[in-house]
């Protein structure tokens, strides 16, 4: 065998990436993650990206520098398989030290060629990383229809670095970033007011380069809304908790950069709220920017601002439909998502900047959609079982959270972590002979918050059932609330069939078993306590004949309701509209979304009265609000990512893309147009960019797909007409199975796919 490089470094041709003879090129793998961080190599200065390496990173700089540490001795790897890759047959993975000056080092661990299709969170199998250590990686592939006979090139080499300290299964560290903005308009009110609009809302710091022929002063003011409209000032009084701030700087004589510091708001800096990172200093939104003063003496030259989020790849999910409203809204929930990470975690807006687990929820669903990124998911996931909050329903999403974040990230280490805490979470011990649990019947012991970590959270001695917030008769549909209640047990039951799934994840098929019968027995109570026979609704409790849009809506959407009972319950889902709060609305969504209707979905998503997400950016906002508007919630904010549903409504439900196994490998394809005649959508996944467009003609109807290698994909068409359709695969007449509407074809290979209805 030849080998190149130096004595004491002998390395194989292959393991070079070079071509040998008669080889075939397959492209090379590409997307790498470690520990799902997709560019640990990156370094930043006081938040804002440089160009340095991590190896420049040493004990006296690191106090000025941030990068995202690998905390685990034994960390994961992911990549994308080529395109041309239909499926891989075996991988081999080196990692060694790195090292200065383009210098090689011998390889720390070689995994060898592994016989295995697996791509994301492939374990790494070595001597145990040690801490405070740069080492990169790069990866190969065999190609499965090649007979294994094809090899391609190794990936390129990624860097990372290892935490100070190291566990065995720990989270990656986090850095916040600092964006520098420029604004995209301004305008003079008169002499001493100069106003600047950098067109979105963001948390962020100001920056000011300023020319002044004396020693002085100047008002700075900021806000996120303008007393009547454009070419008026920032609203110095405005409702809620909109912010506005007033700071007075002093102005020193020539030209001087100005980083206008801002002071913590009481509040959201508690100590129950997650603070600001040192190296970034405490942040502020606001559109609005207005220099009020002397404006004769001191000349602005330059005014900016720091905009302060998580890495966020503006790129990773485009989404385009021949509806300009579902365009725009789909624009105010993506930004939103990127604006609220300010911080690192999920959280309930900049009121209290606190994780809430329902927030959470939403956030992740509408983050994944948006971005692939995970690991801001599991900080908040790993924050909200050791600092829970009051309602009950909110306790069981956590599980929910979990088996999201195992579907999408395919990471079961991160719910091995985690199995333990997350059980008591469940809220079994509330269940009694009813087979219901309920928090209003005595069970809640000292032990039991002891096991869910619960402490006293805004005067709330214990759980609470909350079904819906702001907790208004309008908001939750005139919800009756009794002991016994439909939406806290369908949640319940939710929940189950989640743990089940993160049991079978975790190797525990005993307690997958216990939890799957578990759920079976609940639904069982919940159709004997809580279903009307005479409607087919579903109550709100026992003991009450009254039946709200929640209770039906979270019944459908989590499957509680019988075959027999649905059109009943959709008809009465759609006959109540928005009868919810924005929060309320994901899983109204959810509910229409998972049988089949788009339509009123689509209606909702768009409608542009007052409780709708159009009357949001109506009102001046350019992100989702904590309340359909101001006058649902007048102590509301303007910067509320709950509010986000319809992001992942458009890529989970409109473009029917979602896992079908963990980590992507198998995916659904199952769009569901109906309310929109042409859309396109490229996502990213954990294994690459997945494509679907659709365009609907009166005589026919085109889909294309495109999915990424090493993925199948279940393929669910769906067909309005009255008369069986011919259907084309790539030109190619296919037997579909049609399913209630649908065509279904299974095991879709990677590549790219033209499906046509004639």
């Amino acid at each position: 065998m030849l080998f190149i490089g130096c004595a004491c470094c002998k390395w194989p041709l292959a393991a070079q990436g070079m071509q040998g003879p008669g080889r075939q090129d397959l492209k090379v793998p590409t997307g790498l993650r470690v520990d799902l961080l997709d560019h640990p190599e990156r370094v930043y200065k006081m938040g804002i990206l440089t160009n340095q390496s991590l190896l420049s990173v040493t004990a006296g700089n690191k106090d000025s520098l941030q990068f995202e540490a690998i905390t685990s001795r034994r960390p994961a790897f992911c990549w994308i398989v080529p395109g041309k890759v239909k499926k891989q047959a075996a991988y081999e993975i080196i990692l060694t030290k790195a090292m200065d000056n383009n210098k090689t080092a011998g390889p720390v661990w070689s995994s060898g060629k592994i016989e295995n299709s697996a791509s994301v969170q492939v374990p790494y199998t070595g001597p145990a990383l040690l801490p405070a250590t740069v080492y990169q990686w790069k990866v190969r592939i065999w190609d499965r229809d090649a007979a294994g006979k094809s090899d391609s090139r190794f990936s390129g080499w990624q860097l990372f670095r290892t935490a100070d300290s190291l566990t065995d299964s720990g989270l990656p560290t986090f850095v916040v970033q600092k964006e520098h903005q420029s604004p995209i308009d301004s305008l003079r009110l008169d002499k001493d007011y100069l106003l600047y609009d950098f067109g979105k809302d963001g948390f962020a710091q100001p920056v000011l380069r300023l020319q002044a022929s004396k020693d002085d002063s100047i008002f700075i003011v900021l806000g996120e809304k303008l007393i009547q409209g454009k070419g008026s000032p920032i609203d110095q009084q405005p409702p809620g908790t909109v912010r506005y701030r007033i700071i007075r700087i002093a102005v020193k004589q020539g030209i001087h950069t100005y980083q206008v510091p801002i002071t913590p708001d009481q509040r959201n800096t508690k100590p129950s709220a997650v603070k600001m990172p040192s190296y970034i200093g405490e942040v502020l939104p606001f559109r609005y920017l207005a220099l009020h003063g002397n404006l004769t003496s001191i000349r602005p030259l330059k005014v900016s601002r720091n905009f302060v989020h998580i890495p966020f790849k503006d790129n990773a999910t485009v989404f385009h439909s021949s509806d300009s409203t579902l365009n725009q809204i789909w624009e105010l929930c993506k930004y939103t998502i990127k604006a609220t990470s300010f911080t690192g975690y999920y959280l309930d807006g900049d009121r209290e900047r606190i994780p809430y687990e329902a927030d959470a929820l939403i956030n992740q669903l509408s983050h994944y959609s948006t971005d692939a990124d995970f690991n801001m998911t599991k900080r908040t996931l790993s924050y909200l079982i050791y600092h829970p909050t009051w309602p009950t329903e909110w306790s069981l999403q956590n599980l929910l959270i979990a088996y999201y974040d195992y579907m999408y990230s395919g990471d079961h280490r991160s719910v091995a972590r985690i199995f333990k805490q997350l059980q008591p979470k469940l809220l079994t011990a509330l269940q009694d002979s009813t087979g219901l649990i309920s928090t209003r019947t005595g069970k809640q012991s000292v032990d039991f918050l002891k096991s869910i970590h619960y402490k006293v959270f805004d005067g709330n001695e214990g759980l609470k059932d909350i079904v819906d917030w702001p907790h208004t008769p309008e908001e939750t549909d005139s919800f009756v609330f009794t002991d016994y209640n439909a939406v806290v047990n369908a949640f319940y039951y939710k929940a189950l069939q989640s743990m089940a799934t993160l049991a079978t994840a975790t190797h525990k098929p005993v307690e997958a078993l216990a939890y799957t019968r578990q759920a079976a027995a609940l639904k069982a109570a919940f159709l004997r306590h809580f279903s009307d026979p005479a409607t087919g609704l579903i109550k709100d409790g026992t003991g009450t004949q009254h039946s709200s849009l929640h209770a039906n809506m979270f019944a459908l959407a989590f499957g509680l309701v019988p075959d027999e009972h649905v059109p009943a319950v959709i008809h009465f889902i759609k006959s109540r509209g928005l009868s919810c709060s924005v929060y309320g609305a994901q899983f109204l969504l959810e509910a229409l979304g998972r049988f089949d209707q788009s339509d009123d979905a689509i209606q909702l998503i768009t409608s542009k009265d007052k409780r709708s997400w159009f009357n949001m950016l109506r009102e001046g906002s350019t992100m989702t609000m904590e309340a359909w508007g101001q006058d649902f919630k007048p102590n509301q904010d303007w910067n509320h990512a709950w509010g986000t549903a319809p992001a992942n409504y458009i890529v989970r439900f409109l473009m029917g893309i979602r896992p079908l196994k963990p980590g992507f490998e198998q995916v659904i394809i199952e769009p569901h147009p109906f309310g929109v005649q042409q859309a396109s959508i490229r996502y990213q996944t954990i294994r690459g960019d997945i494509d679907v467009s659709f365009q609907i003609a009166p005589d026919h109807t085109n889909w294309q797909l495109t999915l990424p290698g090493n993925t199948t994909a279940t393929v669910r068409l769906p067909f309005a007409g009255k008369s069986n359709p011919l259907l084309f695969m790539d030109g190619q007449k296919v037997q579909g199975k049609l399913m209630r509407g649908y065509y279904q074809i299974e095991n879709v290979p990677s590549g790219t796919h033209r499906f046509t209805f004639r």
